[in-house]
């Protein structure tokens, strides 16, 4: 138990170095091409940290495991809203773009009530995640097309690097957030049944906040260096990826079983935290401090209602 405690630790180091990457080559491939952080954050930087939750939801529907599938999408969702963005705003207030408010929100508040229908059948098919994963898909082309190319306080020195450098950073720090995911996931889950946690509770929980890691490290870095677009571009857009290209993409392999608490229930937490973003972001150009606490307080309530 001593080593899984140890490869925990490992596996959240790494995650913290991958972060830094892949928000260093994120920025460096939106000033090489003329692209919005923002775009990038709702793009490459999303897809890379929701590269975890993509393995784990696959793996597990495949091994015929659909709790641990289902609750890691949904309980990452709940996280990334409540937790990551509730600690990311009390580290450091971030800028809000119209565009976060006017497009990217009701995007994600669109794909999250698609799921609420599809899954009143208790089950996901193959055309339904097409659906969610064609949605997606049309939604990234059309933030590509409509970036207005709004570049936030850019080091020199990294437009300066040839592109190669931006791509294999954004690369490698994607490869090492899955990496360093799935080490921090596989001993949490072992420390998680070494004290009799029912799968449910490692699914919504454990596993959700262990994928969620990746969005925790890559949002506050990004904050931290000034990059809020990517912040909660990342966020959102990382809440829509886990909608439609994990569950989109798992349920095409395989058809995903949706229990009666996650209908009847887990999604409705989901909804609720993504309802309750809106107005805190209503508040200013900048989320104040205090709306992390809310957000931090809706999360610890989710778990606390989860166990």
């Amino acid at each position: 138990m001593a080593l899984s405690f140890l490869l925990l630790f490992v596996g959240l180091t790494i995650l913290i170095f991958s972060g830094d990457f892949l928000v260093r080559g994120a920025v460096g491939i939106a000033a090489k091409f003329d692209v919005s952080t923002l775009v990038i954050g709702m793009t490459i930087v999303a897809f890379g940290t929701s590269a975890p939750e993509l393995i784990v939801s696959l793996e597990a529907a495949i091994k015929n495991h659909p709790e641990i599938a289902v609750g890691n999408v949904i309980g990452s969702n709940i996280a990334n809203l409540g937790l990551v963005l509730g600690a990311t705003v009390l580290i450091k207030p971030i800028l809000i773009q119209r565009t976060t408010i006017r497009l990217d929100w009701p995007a994600m508040m669109l794909i999250s009530l698609l799921l609420w229908g599809f899954t009143q059948d208790y089950e996901l098919t193959f055309t339904e995640g097409l659906i969610l994963f064609l949605f997606l898909a049309g939604y990234s082309i059309f933030m590509v097309y409509s970036s207005n190319s709004e570049i936030e306080e850019i080091d020199e020195n990294d437009i300066k690097k040839p592109i190669y450098i931006h791509i294999l950073l954004a690369l490698g720090g994607s490869v090492g957030l899955a990496y360093g995911a799935d080490l921090l996931l596989e001993n949490a889950v072992k420390i998680a049944r070494y004290f009799n946690v029912s799968e449910y509770v490692i699914g919504t929980t454990i596993v959700a906040f262990g994928t969620s890691v990746p969005e925790l490290i890559t949002s506050v870095v990004a904050a931290l260096k000034n990059q809020s677009d990517i912040s909660i571009g990342n966020l959102i857009g990382s809440n829509m990826f886990n909608i439609g290209s994990v569950l989109g993409i798992t349920a095409m392999v395989k058809k995903i079983p949706f229990s009666e608490t996650v209908v009847s229930e887990d999604i409705f937490w989901m909804l609720g935290v993504s309802v309750i973003v809106l107005p805190l972001m209503l508040l200013g150009n900048r989320m104040p401090r205090w709306t992390g606490v809310i957000l931090l307080s809706a999360y610890a309530l989710y778990i606390y209602f989860v166990l």
